[in-house]
């Protein structure tokens, strides 16, 4: 049975081709929420990323100071350059103050990690002029687009440093 609490999901986001050209025209994503344990998703996407991209990333998380051997940065504030993506990995109540966060430091694209949705918070940050990608896994999506994705998207067992196309 539904949960009839829910409210339906009317939002959406950009479509595939839309997505491939944020990956593509990206060079540089932070991390937000990133994690110094590797059992959770933002690491795993961190080390997937750092492995498979030309990105340069910046890992946020303001109880760490380095993950997987790169700094951390306690907010967006604080990083040496504007990146191009905010990739979430918050809680979805906590999306409003991220956007907040995403739009003062000028970042052009908040991508709101799987499983996260807050369809207020994506209309907020659209109206802003942000570009909102919600519910779609980073990781998942790259890969798809550069054929790294395989049988079941995630752990493969394989870790390679052969770099696929951007």
């Amino acid at each position: 049975m539904a949960d009839s609490t829910q409210s339906p999901r009317t939002w959406v986001g950009p479509g595939a081709t839309e997505r491939l050209g944020i990956l593509r025209a990206a060079t540089s994503v932070a991390i937000i929420g990133a994690s110094t344990n590797p059992a959770r998703a933002s690491y795993f996407v961190g080390t997937y990323l750092q492995q498979s991209s030309d990105y340069t990333l910046y890992f946020i998380n303001p109880n760490a100071t380095e993950i997987l051997g790169e700094p951390v940065y306690p907010d967006l504030a604080s990083l040496p350059e504007t990146p191009d993506i905010a990739v979430v990995f918050r809680k979805a109540s906590d999306i409003p103050q991220v956007v907040d966060d995403v739009a003062a430091a000028g970042i052009s694209t908040i991508w709101i990690q799987l499983g996260i949705w807050n369809e207020e918070a994506a209309r907020d940050a659209e109206g802003r002029g942000l570009t909102v990608v919600m519910d779609r896994c980073i990781k998942i999506e790259h890969a798809r687009f550069h054929r790294g994705l395989y049988l079941f998207g995630f752990d493969t067992g394989i870790i390679s440093a052969k770099k696929t196309l951007r």
